[in-house]
């Protein structure tokens, strides 16, 4: 079955990770201009130079995610120069852990939240008003079994992506009937090094490659998936 063409303007936070460059590839691949999103202007240019995007068909979107001022000023250049953004992908990665919850610090929660759930918040609050007026748009994010299954020593990050799974779900039911949609995809590990192909074990079966990740985003971006709300969709059946 061939990909869905899809003619509209993605912003990918956290473009230069393993996932997000896949997204971008994706995406590129299936007709969309990108707005790739990170906090390194060197490195996004870099992604457009190694993907071949035309100059007319992507924009830098440069911004501490973990402040609404830094996520509006990544999104502004990318709607002036492409147009307003329709979906949202949320790939923006980070952990920490192994510490026990009675010596975890302050700080360890505070990175966690603002990398996970204040990113989201902030671009989610950037980006999804303009949708609701068009009538037409898709927020998606990564996360994990983690968060609804916890297990030891999950310090921040488990609390993070609970959190941010939270808000994603909870926004889901507040667009419900307006042509917009929110999901999110969860994986066990990004298999960035595609170990679960090169040497497969029980270990990395159940791994979750950056372009399947992608070929994911792609189908829930589609005009086919309009009915998909507020849904985990697993990526870890292997």
């Amino acid at each position: 079955m061939a990909e869905p063409s899809i003619d509209r303007v993605v912003a990918i936070a956290g473009a230069t990770g393993g996932a997000g460059r896949a997204a971008a590839e994706a995406f590129a691949a299936a007709g969309a201009r990108l707005g790739l999103i990170g906090t390194d202007a060197a490195r996004l240019d870099a992604l457009a130079a190694e993907l071949g995007l035309p100059p007319d068909r992507w924009c830098p979107g440069v911004g501490d995610l973990r402040t609404s001022d830094g996520a509006g000023t990544a999104v502004a250049p990318i709607a002036e120069r492409l147009g307003p953004v329709d979906v949202l992908l949320h790939a923006v990665g980070g952990w920490n852990g192994g510490t026990p919850t009675t010596e975890v610090s302050d700080d360890d929660y505070d990175s966690m939240l603002g990398q996970h759930v204040y990113s989201t918040l902030h671009m989610v609050q950037a980006t999804v008003p303009g949708m609701l007026e068009r009538g037409w748009g898709r927020v998606v994010a990564i996360s994990t079994p983690l968060a609804t299954e916890p297990g030891p020593r999950g310090g921040g990050y488990v609390a993070a992506k609970a959190a941010q799974e939270a808000l994603v779900r909870s926004l889901a039911r507040e667009l419900a009937g307006t042509g917009v949609t929110a999901n999110v995809i969860i994986v066990k590990k990004i298999d960035t090094e595609h170990e679960r192909d090169k040497a497969p074990s029980p270990k990395n079966a159940s791994w979750t490659s950056p372009e399947e990740i992608a070929r994911a985003m792609v189908m829930l971006a589609g005009d086919a998936a309009s009915t998909i709300n507020g849904a985990r969709i697993p990526l870890y059946g292997g």
